[in-house]
């Protein structure tokens, strides 16, 4: 017999067991475990960022939860993660919201953002995935890899005007996609910036390649599992990857009480300086490293060499010495699961192109991109 929809609308629903509907092995259900646990380890935090007077607001707890299902189900923005956790009995379930309750309008992210980065909401909950790996003995406290890559900026390239423009070409009409011709203009960082985003720098990937607005993100990874240790985003001029690579050392050995032996990396970051520094750190360098002499070869003539006997010069021989060695191939080998972190995280984390302005905001959005990376393999290590 064939079965035909009732239209009739229903007045009365019974309580919905969200438990009972959410699958015995989904794969949230240890995330969500794990989520839950590291959060009520920051209670303290949490009181400490709010007032005891006022109107109840959003729990934050639940603002980073939704924010990791953003980052875990690919979803663009906060206006459709909204509309999605309004009709998805799965997201209400992850975000202990009842079936009956009303869902929070998207806008609430925008007005706690800066509250979540004035105390470091964000990054203390990215560490408690970390310390949750150290715990679990998951971590190699001897071997590291850095690396860094560019994340787009959320800014069209016609934003990209002179820093001294007055306010003349934003009055009178024009159209929504206006044209821009720039030939016989030369734009740089020095004398352009983005109206739209500030912070974002015109740079381009490698030769042959275009030229766009980008953030630069940044991270460490261990050796064992690939799990991310530290994430920043900041400017990608000035040579900001080895001197990044130096400060989230730093910052891993005072947050975890980690100082790897080897610290593996690309050509980019075969620079004498950065190779003394990890060297003074008592870290052994495993950086590729460009072929050719090093310190101008053995011609007289040539300017750099006088200064063959300089520490960077010397500390560079020394690395193409140790590239010959079977510990740097296995280095260089673990390397490239950092590049497998950066391709989650523009993928599926939505960092190929951030919605977001500012390198604090897409700071921000990297943390959360770590965590969630953290505990999708925690996921699977754990079990």
């Amino acid at each position: 017999m064939r079965g035909k929809p009732n239209p009739q609308s229903v007045l009365f629903v019974a309580a919905i067991d969200l438990e009972g509907r959410i699958r015995a092995d989904h794969p949230l259900r240890p995330i969500k475990r794990m989520v839950d646990q590291d959060l009520r380890q920051m209670d303290r935090r949490f009181q400490a960022a709010y007032s005891n007077e006022g109107r109840p607001s959003i729990p934050p707890e639940r603002l980073i939860k939704a924010m990791l299902l953003q980052g875990l189900y690919s979803i663009r923005s906060e206006a459709q993660l909204v509309e999605r956790i309004d009709h998805d009995l799965l997201f209400r379930w992850f975000l202990d919201l009842a079936t009956d309750a009303r869902t929070f309008d998207a806008t609430v992210f925008s007005h706690n953002r800066r509250r979540l980065e004035d105390h470091g909401l964000i990054a203390d909950f990215f560490n408690q995935t970390v310390k949750r790996a150290i715990d679990a003995g998951l971590v190699s406290a001897d071997h590291f890899s850095v690396d860094g890559s560019l994340i787009e900026a959320y800014a069209s390239i016609k934003s990209f005007k002179p820093k001294d423009a007055g306010d003349d070409e934003n009055n009178g009409f024009k159209s929504r996609n206006a044209e821009v011709d720039f030939h016989g203009q030369k734009r740089s960082n020095d004398t352009h910036q983005s109206t739209t985003d500030p912070d974002a720098k015109l740079i381009r990937k490698s030769d042959g390649k275009p030229a766009r607005l980008c953030h630069a993100l940044h991270a460490i990874v261990e050796n064992r599992h690939g799990l991310v240790l530290a994430v920043e985003v900041n400017s990608p001029l000035g040579n900001s990857e080895p001197a990044t690579a130096l400060s989230l050392l730093d910052r891993v050995k005072a947050q975890f009480k980690l100082t790897p032996r080897t610290v593996g990396a690309d050509k980019g970051y075969g620079q004498g300086p950065f190779l003394e520094e990890l060297e003074k750190r008592t870290i052994t360098p495993h950086v590729a490293m460009k072929d050719g002499p090093i310190g101008g070869g053995r011609n007289p003539f040539n300017k750099y060499h006088r200064r063959k006997n300089q520490p960077s010069i010397q500390a560079r021989r020394r690395m193409r010495r140790r590239s010959r060695g079977k510990g740097y191939a296995i280095s260089q080998r673990c390397r490239k699961k950092i590049e497998e972190r950066f391709g989650w995280g523009k993928t599926i984390a939505g960092l190929a192109r951030t919605k977001l302005i500012g390198h604090w905001k897409t700071n921000q959005q990297a943390h959360v991109a770590g965590a969630a990376f953290n505990l999708v393999r925690l996921r699977g290590l754990i079990a």
